[in-house]
């Protein structure tokens, strides 16, 4: 009986010694100090050759000045501006993402943001472009017709 007991103690013990190091473990992980406040945005469906663009706030949750060294998109029809001055200890910037719709069809690219000498963070921009019709509208016989029409 005194064995079962001790037992139980034993297995008590190591269960809490195991949950405070893991407790431990994550006290001591520090927060990214560049967030992205949104990672994703959806154009939805956008006309063929009408650029479209979005602002991504980013926050710089740190307690010294964050300096974004380059943010470059996945291809040229994606451009991203934003500020180089740094952005002050928990103070916010916003980069502007556009993209030109030239292409037809579906689309995602990924932003990359380079920070902290050699740190990284991605968001990403999607949506469909459709396509234009080839023809332009039927004439409207009636327009000549009021034209023609004193009044």
């Amino acid at each position: 009986m005194q064995n079962r007991h001790m037992k139980r103690v034993l297995i008590l013990f190591f269960a809490i010694i195991t949950v405070m190091a893991a407790n431990a473990q994550n006290a001591g992980t520090p927060k990214d100090r560049l967030e992205v406040k949104e990672l994703k945005y959806d154009f939805g469906k956008t006309p063929q050759g009408k650029p479209v663009t979005h602002e991504f706030e980013i926050v710089n949750n740190g307690n010294e000045p964050l300096h974004i060294e380059n943010v470059q998109a996945a291809c040229g029809c994606t451009t991203p501006e934003w500020t180089r001055d740094p952005i002050p200890a928990g103070g916010t910037k916003k980069i502007k993402v556009g993209y030109n719709a030239v292409a037809f069809g579906k689309f995602e690219k990924a932003v990359t943001i380079y920070y902290d000498a050699g740190k990284t963070k991605q968001f990403y921009i999607r949506g469909e472009v459709w396509q234009a019709p080839a023809d332009i509208a039927p004439s409207n016989a009636s327009i000549q017709l009021l034209k023609n029409t004193n009044w």
